[in-house]
């Protein structure tokens, strides 16, 4: 596992440019973005950091940012979702359903102390079904749900309260009351916090071969409008960020008349306390040379002459975001090409080599075979030859021969006489 995340992390360095040098990042935020520009020198370069969710919004002008409400589901005889209730901060209970009027409720105090309880009087059997009480921040975009299925029972004994794995489950005797827990007491929910002291907004700069917790801090911003500039560069009017920032959910950093000395890493940091929102936004800015100048024909003035008025339209520089890719990404990538080439050759050496192998052993079996039925047809030839045996001429008996076995034996030396004689001519 361990060699996993480290050959994880080498090509997320290799292939991630923009993000090197930032390691431990999770204590700063999570990087949302990153990007390599590339201006000329002497030119105006725009970072771009914007952010929706860092408006700065007071929930007291804006009550309906923040809303709880409860709903059942019901299982009979279908099933259907009925809204209860809701309520939000500043303004009354809503409850839908007029015979739960008075019935049913949750604390006044609930924004306040983050208790948003479902109080149930005199429960009756059509309370049954699956209760879901709904925390709702549209502002910061965060939504929480809690799920209680309420029972209904006649009999005291069966009155209990247990975990179905899923969900609590509350059996209550009919005609009590019951409370249907949903406290959630994070500061996210509750009053009593300034937001304007929750949201910051700030810029570092790192130069090169500097370390990340060794950047340099170049502005601080406050949603209540306070403004910490850090070095020179604020000061000369180099480097400036909109007034309205908050407002807006603009935080872009403008950079006048770059100079090689800014070359480096530029970071935005955008914290909502309130809302737990942390994020980074990083740019990695390179100076070029300087554009050239446009090359302007001035005509010949003479003494005599006088010089005829002219209006010439300058372009000035224009500001090109490009997005260059990391050198090492190139390297990477040719030695990649160079890899697959060498495997893809390695392979086709290897498949040759074992069908010229195959060929050559299937041929050399085909030798044997046909060695095995030479010797086959030649010992058919010799069997032949030696079929063909002459007949031996057998004199007449002679009466000298004192009887017939004596003859034979001597009639049979001589022809394997003979034989032998012709085979091996």
């Amino acid at each position: 596992m361990q060699l996993v995340m480290t050959l994880l992390q080498i090509v997320a360095v290799l292939f991630l440019p923009g993000v090197w040098g930032q390691s431990g990042g999770s204590a700063l935020g999570v990087v949302v973005e990153a990007k390599n520009i590339t201006l000329p020198a002497g030119s105006k370069a725009v970072l771009p950091c914007h952010s929706p969710r860092m408006v700065w919004t007071q929930d007291r002008l804006k009550d309906r940012q923040r809303v709880v409400h409860w709903d059942l589901v019901r299982s009979s005889p279908e099933y259907s979702v009925e809204r209860v209730l809701d309520m939000s901060p500043g303004a009354r209970q809503r409850v839908y359903n007029g015979f739960n009027k008075g019935r049913i409720s949750i604390p006044g105090s609930a924004f306040n102390d983050g208790n948003f309880s479902l109080i149930i009087n005199n429960v009756v059997s059509t309370d049954k079904g699956v209760y879901t009480c709904n925390l709702h921040h549209h502002y910061c975009q965060i939504h929480q749900s809690i799920q209680i299925q309420l029972n209904v029972t006649k009999s005291g004994r069966k009155e209990k309260r247990y975990w179905d794995g899923e969900k609590t489950v509350f059996v209550v005797l009919l005609g009590k009351s019951v409370v249907l827990p949903c406290v959630n007491r994070r500061s996210l929910w509750r009053e009593g916090l300034q937001e304007d002291q929750q949201q910051v907004a700030h810029w570092d700069f790192q130069p090169p071969g500097v370390r990340p917790d060794k950047a340099d801090r170049l502005v601080d911003l406050y949603a209540s409008g306070e403004r910490r500039d850090y070095g020179p560069r604020f000061g000369q009017s180099k480097m400036s960020v909109e007034e309205d920032a908050f407002t807006l959910g603009d935080f872009s950093l403008s950079i006048a008349g770059l100079m090689p000395a800014d070359k480096g890493l530029y970071s935005c940091h955008l914290h909502h306390h309130y809302c737990g929102l942390y994020e980074r936004r990083i740019f990695r800015l390179t100076v070029g040379p300087p554009l050239p100048s446009a090359p302007t024909t001035a005509p010949k003035i003479f003494k005599n002459d006088l010089p005829e008025p002219r209006t010439e339209v300058v372009e000035g520089p224009r500001v090109v975001n490009v997005i260059l890719p990391e050198q090492r990404g190139y390297f990477v990538q040719h030695l990649g090409y160079f890899l697959a080439t060498f495997l893809l050759l390695a392979f086709i050496v290897v498949v040759v080599i074992v069908l010229t192998r195959r060929r050559k052993n299937r041929g050399l079996e085909y030798d044997l075979r046909r060695s095995d039925r030479g010797n086959v047809i030649s010992g058919g030839e010799m069997s032949l030859d030696c079929t063909e045996l002459r007949p031996c001429n057998q004199d007449p008996l002679n009466s000298d021969y004192k009887n017939n076995l004596l003859k034979e034996r001597d009639i049979t030396k001589d022809c394997n006489r003979d034989f032998d004689g012709k085979l091996w001519k």
